[in-house]
Formats: C-alpha cells, sequence, structure tokens
C-alpha cells in the first residue's frame, strides 16, 4: 500500500515527507496505523551522520497504533489490536531465548542499519528502496511494517498517541532504575541528566519509593522539571562540584544509586564517584563508539559497581504493562514529559528535541493530530 513518510534523504538536512510503497508483509510481520512516535536521540544521531548507504533512511523508533493487517503466520495479534512497537529481536538466540533479548546476538543488525537482517526493507518509492527497518519500525510514517513480536499489545482505554516512548526512552530510564537497581525502600539515588530519560528514570525512582532523589543537570528549567516531578535535591553542576554536593546532600556518605544518561566522561565519572560503598551506578547515556573514559579502579576494588544498560533491561511484553499499570495507577504520569507536534511539524519537533526545548517531542497522526501543546 501507499503510505505518508518522513524520510533522510542526506545527512544533516530536513526531513521530506513523501509518498513510499510498503512491499507485502512477510509470514511474521504485522502493518500498523501510527497514532504517535516519539523523537529519540538515537534517530538525532543518525540525521547528523548517517552510515555510509544508511540514506534514503525512514527513521523512528518510539511508534504506537492501531494494526490493520497480519501477516500468514501471526497469531499472537489481530486486525484491531492497539499496540506499542518496541526494539527488534530474532527471537531465536540464546539471549532471547533466556529472556534477555535486549543483550540479542542481532541487535546492531536488526536495529541500527535500516534494514531487515537479509538486506531487505519494506518500503520503496518508484521501485528504489527506501530503508524501513529502523529498529525494526521506521514509524516516523503514518504506517509501519514489523515483526510481531516488536508489538506489545495494549488496552483501549489508553492516549494511544502518547504510549510509543514507552517503547524506547520511557523504558529505558524507568527500567534502568527498576530492573537493573531495583533499588530498596528509603534508599538514595542521584540522576545526572534529566532529560527524557533521566526524568522517566526518576519517576522509576519515585515508584520504588527512595526517599533521597537528587537530580543534577546545567539546565534549571529541566531541574525544575524534576522537582516538579519528585526529586528531593537538585544539582546544578555547572555551578557547584556535583559530587561534593551529593556527599553533603547525604552526611558524607554517597548515594547507594546513581544513573548516568549522558555518557561523557566526565559525568560517567562522576555517577561513579558519588556512590557510597557498596553503591551502583547504571549507565545509559550513549556517545558514540569509540568513548573512552578513565576510572580509579580502586572506587570498583572497594565495593563500586559500573554497569551498562541498554533498553532499561526491559522485556517489552513484560515492562510495558507494568509501565502502563502504573501510569493507571496514577504512580507513572510519563505523559508529563510529553509534548505533541503533528506529523506536518516533524522537523519542528526534530529541532526542538535537538536544542531540549521539549522533554520529549512526540508526533501525533490523523484524529490525533494538534498543534504543539
Amino acid at each position: 500500500m501507499k503510505i505518508k513518510a518522513a524520510v533522510l534523504n542526506k545527512a544533516n538536512a530536513p526531513l521530506d515527507i513523501e509518498e513510499l510503497q510498503t512491499a507485502d508483509l512477510r509470514a511474521d510481520e504485522i502493518l500498523v496505523k501510527l497514532a504517535g512516535t516519539g523523537v529519540c536521540h538515537t534517530d538525532l544521531g543518525v540525521i547528523a551522520a548517517p552510515g555510509e548507504g544508511q540514506t534514503p533512511i525512514v527513521l523512528g523508533h518510539e511508534g504506537a497504533g492501531t494494526v490493520i493487517e497480519i501477516g500468514s503466520g501471526v497469531d499472537t495479534l489481530a486486525v484491531g489490536d492497539r499496540v506499542v512497537l518496541s526494539y527488534a529481536h530474532c527471537g531465536r538466540c540464546d539471549n532471547c531465548t533466556s529472556g534477555i533479548p535486549q543483550h540479542c546476538r542481532d541487535f546492531g543488525a536488526l536495529n541500527l542499519v535500516g534494514a531487515r537482517v537479509d538486506g531487505s526493507t519494506p518500503l520503496s518509492r518508484e521501485d528504489q528502496p527506501v530503508l524501513g527497518a529502523w529498529f525494526g519500525q521506521s514509524s516516523w510514517a503514518d504506517h509501519a511494517v514489523v515483526t510481531a513480536h516488536n508489538a506489545v499489545k495494549v488496552d483501549d482505554d489508553l492516549p494511544l498517541e502518547l504510549l510509543g516512548p514507552l517503547g524506547c526512552g520511557i523504558q529505558t530510564g524507568a527500567g534502568a532504575v527498576l530492573n537493573t537497581l531495583n533499588p530498596e525502600q528509603g534508599s538514595s539515588i542521584a540522576i545526572f541528566g534529566v532529560g527524557s530519560v533521566g526524568l522517566a528514570a526518576l519517576l522509576g525512582a519515585v515508584v520504588a519509593e527512595c526517599t533521597t532523589i537528587i537530580a543534577v543537570d546545567i539546565n534549571d528549567s529541566r531541574l525544575q522539571k524534576a522537582l516538579e516531578l519528585g526529586a528531593t535535591h537538585i544539582v546544578n553542576s555547572s555551578n557547584v562540584d556535583a559530587v561534593e554536593t551529593i556527599r553533603e546532600i547525604t552526611g558524607g556518605a554517597g548515594v547507594h544509586y546513581s544513573v548516568d544518561c549522558i555518557g561523557f566522561p566526565a559525568v560517567v565519572r562522576s555517577a561513579l564517584e558519588c556512590l557510597q560503598t557498596p553503591g551502583v551506578c547504571a549507565s545509559v547515556g550513549f556517545q558514540g563508539i569509540p568513548n573512552e573514559i578513565t576510572i580509579d579502579q580502586g572506587l570498583l576494588l572497594f565495593g563500586k559497581a559500573l554497569v551498562g544498560v541498554i533498553e532499561g533491561d526491559a522485556i517489552p511484553s513484560e515492562f510495558i504493562p507494568r509501565m502502563i499499570g502504573l501510569y493507571k495507577e496514577g504512580r507513572f504520569p510519563f505523559d508529563k514529559l510529553i509534548d505533541t507536534f503533528a506529523f506536518t511539524d516533524i522537523n519542528t519537533a526534530i529541532d526542538a528535541a535537538h536544542h531540549g526545548t521539549v522533554t520529549k517531542a512526540v508526533v501525533v497522526f490523523e484524529a490525533a493530530e494538534s498543534a504543539h501543546v
């Protein structure tokens, strides 16, 4: 069928909204009509510097919508189901079958290239291929071809157009706290970088009932947002030494847990150094590869731990329903992180995300379309 998609045709250029053609579904695929899709910094990285042969491409990997067609081998979803789309995984390798699909052996090929593993793509224009399997979904379009096990069915009584970021950015931050760190009630935590991922981590810390929640950033408006969402303390690290300030807040001990949402070497070091002994730092920030950092090995020797986290250590089919359940209980107000833009304004949304004038930009379609709110 013909669809409308936002296509990146060359590096560091505005996207072009074009008419594309979808291929026939494979047996394990579904066609989803998008209600909304988020803008993630991983997308922005490709816009700035796509790899060789990575254009033209349709980006976007935080989609949510309604299933309108299913492949012949799909028996877990039906036409009319409302779904949130998450990262792609093969479902067959040792890591997938042992319950850690975020470490799928084919994660890079399935998510970070834009094509299927066999090199094909479900999208084309005038018989010329357009990469359309970014994170297994390429959801910056009004329809997406998705492998069925990358889609998580959700209830009908939810704001579907806002749910897409639960499949990546919000899942990453909240999961780093609730899955990776799993802090004890009454524990302390410091979150370095309170953009959308960091604020999702903060919401996770509130759910975990941490009693000391310290937000660290260089942007006062983000820090104010963190206070509104449950931070007990804020630290502007452009004005003060974050590690020393965190130790002052905790009576000299340091925090039990920390989350690095930036990936800059100095930030990772601070997130590790502010811990008490024992203590654990979860690093979710990404600044590309290579990204060498220097740390004091003595910190690790004496009980501090640094762990890398991808996709919030989440199994989407389990963690997305958990986040939605907490949202329904009023304990996980992720919608307070979101600003919406019409699909036709996707370049404005990308610019807002790039410059940090919004926390989480979400592009919405058709009946859900609205001006930036």
